[in-house]
Parts: C-alpha cells; sequence; structure tokens
C-alpha cells in the first residue's frame, strides 16, 4: 500500500469476539481501499485479540503495554501514516459509507474534526430506549452548525492536530469520558468540529436496566473530573441533555426531603413537590417518543429516575475524589 491518506485506529482490549466484525467491516466500504489503512492498537489482551485482528484484515495490529483506551489510542496516532485520522471502537460495526461520510467534512479546511452516530439493531427495550436516547441528542445536534463534542465511537480529527494538543489524557485510564475530554480541550482553542448524522455504525447497547445504571455511575463519576476542569460545560454542552441539571437537582432535593420526612413528617409534602417537578422534566422526552416507540415512552420516567439517583452520586463521588481526596 501507497501512504494513504486515512488512518483507522481501533483501540481494543479482550475484543477477540468482535474485532473481527469491525475491521471486515472497514474492509468493505466504497471508500477506496488504497487510500485507508486499519490499525488496530492491542492494548495488551491475553485473548485472540491481535489473531483476530489480522485475520479479519487490519494492515496493522500495533500490541502495547496496557494503558487504557487514551494510550492505545495515542499508540495508533503515532503510528498512523494518513493525514486524517478515524476512530471507531472494537464493539462497533461501520456502516458501508462511513469512511467516505466521515471523511467528506475535511474537504474544508477550517474543520478540524467530525463526529458519527450510533444505530442498533437490537430488540430489547432498554437498547432501543438507549438509541432513542442518542437520537434525541442527535437531533438537537443536526441544527448547530458546529459542535464541542465528539465521542470515539465515530470520530475524525486531523492528525496533525491531534499531534500538536498532546493527544487523549490517560488520566482517564477506562472508557469514561476521555474523547469528550480532547474535543472540550480542542474546542477551547476555537477548532472547528461538525455532526455528520449521516456517518453511523451498528452498535450494541446495554440490554438490561442494570448495565445501563452500572454505565451511568460510571460515566457521572469521571465526568466529575471534566467539570473540574471545564466548569463552563456544566452549563452544558452540544451534546448532554439540557433536562439533566434540572433532574439532578430535583432528584437530590427529593431524596433530601423524604429523608427529612422520616424525622418531621411535613417534609413528605415537599418530597411529593420535587417528585412531581422531576416528572415534569420528562415530559419533552416522553411526548418525542410517543411517536417512536411507545414501551420506551412509558418507562422513561422510572428509568430517568433511577439513572438520576445513580449518575448522581457518581458524579457527587468524582467531585470529592478528584476535587478534593486525590489532590490531598
Amino acid at each position: 500500500m501507497d501512504r494513504p491518506d486515512i488512518s483507522i485506529i481501533i483501540p481494543a482490549y479482550q475484543a477477540g469476539d468482535i474485532i473481527g466484525m469491525c475491521v471486515s467491516a472497514l474492509n468493505q466500504q466504497t471508500f477506496p481501499r488504497d487510500r485507508y489503512e486499519i490499525l488496530v492498537v492491542d492494548d495488551a489482551s491475553t485473548d485472540s485479540t491481535p489473531a483476530a485482528a489480522a485475520e479479519a484484515g487490519s494492515d496493522r495490529v500495533l500490541t502495547i503495554a496496557h494503558q487504557g483506551p487514551s494510550g492505545a489510542r495515542n499508540a495508533g496516532v503515532a503510528a498512523a501514516l494518513g493525514e486524517i485520522v478515524l476512530f471507531t471502537d472494537a464493539d462497533c460495526i461501520p456502516g458501508p459509507e462511513w469512511i467516505a461520510r466521515m471523511t467528506a467534512p475535511f474537504a474544508d479546511p477550517d474543520v478540524m474534526g467530525a463526529k458519527g452516530t450510533y444505530r442498533t439493531r437490537q430488540p430489547e427495550l432498554m437498547a432501543r430506549l438507549v438509541q432513542l436516547e442518542f437520537e434525541i441528542r442527535y437531533e438537537r445536534m443536526a441544527h448547530l452548525p458546529q459542535i464541542d463534542f465528539v465521542d470515539t465511537y465515530a470520530a475524525a480529527y486531523r492528525r496533525s492536530l491531534l499531534q500538536q494538543c498532546g493527544g487523549f489524557d490517560t488520566a482517564f485510564p477506562v472508557p469514561s469520558a476521555e474523547d469528550v475530554e480532547l474535543s472540550f480541550r480542542l474546542a477551547r482553542e476555537g477548532n472547528r468540529f461538525v455532526f455528520v448524522p449521516e456517518a453511523w455504525v451498528w452498535h450494541r447497547h446495554p440490554g438490561r436496566l442494570r448495565q445501563y445504571l452500572l454505565r451511568k455511575g460510571r460515566y457521572g463519576y469521571w465526568r466529575a473530573l471534566l467539570y473540574l476542569r471545564y466548569p463552563e460545560k456544566a452549563s452544558g454542552d452540544a451534546h448532554t441533555d439540557p433536562m439533566l441539571k434540572a433532574q439532578f437537582v430535583t432528584t437530590a432535593l427529593w431524596l433530601l426531603l423524604l429523608a427529612g420526612g422520616l424525622l418531621w413528617s411535613p417534609l413528605w409534602v415537599g418530597a411529593s413537590v420535587m417528585l412531581g417537578a422531576f416528572l415534569l422534566t420528562t415530559l419533552p422526552f416522553v411526548r418525542w417518543a410517543w411517536k417512536r416507540d411507545r414501551a420506551v415512552a412509558l418507562v422513561w420516567p422510572g428509568v430517568t429516575l433511577l439513572r438520576s439517583v445513580i449518575q448522581g452520586i457518581g458524579l457527587a463521588w468524582g467531585l470529592v475524589w478528584h476535587g478534593v481526596l486525590s489532590r490531598s
């Protein structure tokens, strides 16, 4: 292969059973195959990840000491040959026009990065809920001239920009908010990012409530570090649900008043008011989802209440740990 224009980087850890589908899909793109390379960065897996990636048609497989997704992506950028770098995850299956659509915005020299979307074929109720949770955010982003939020299941950057900024921050050792931190950091410097809704990848979302809540708790914990570094983002960004802050506040007050009611029962009236206020924050999504999936619309208020509790706990603990304990 001559020097490619584009490098696709896939960090992979213990992904032997899924990496092949991702790499195979990347080998079946409408984009000319001689213009891109597929680079899998094996993050010290102990299973068949390297062999499966090579067998599926990866151009190169790099094996590194275990560093987490940030370190793996940085190693991929350092080894990449293309001027445009695309990222996806080992559990994603890019659509056949993914590369063409992700790279099209870079015809504009002012565009420094681009973000694509998720799709899923899953029938489970929770997976459908997660997909609609993404889709309502995509609808909001589609109306923005530029964005500040790029997550790496479907992302593209100019390689020179990543080299200049030092890449992903390895202070995020697990899949969490390392990709969002990078986009916040680069957007703060004035770099222009765009949303490409038609550049989609298939993904398997959490199919059970417990999986969903555990993931939200982890995101809350690491999102705390983001807000400590970028306090201006606490007021909102291009991707986050604008109702989320109100839901955290009303949920916290509801729990406090509910607990206080054990000592002084009139506080339970206030708890009821806060619960009602919380439910009101869920109505915009319920109305939007009703035409798309009524089962999701019906369970949304209850799931969102649980999510607010678990993610709020993760966020609170993250603020304490990252903001106070880890510094001392």
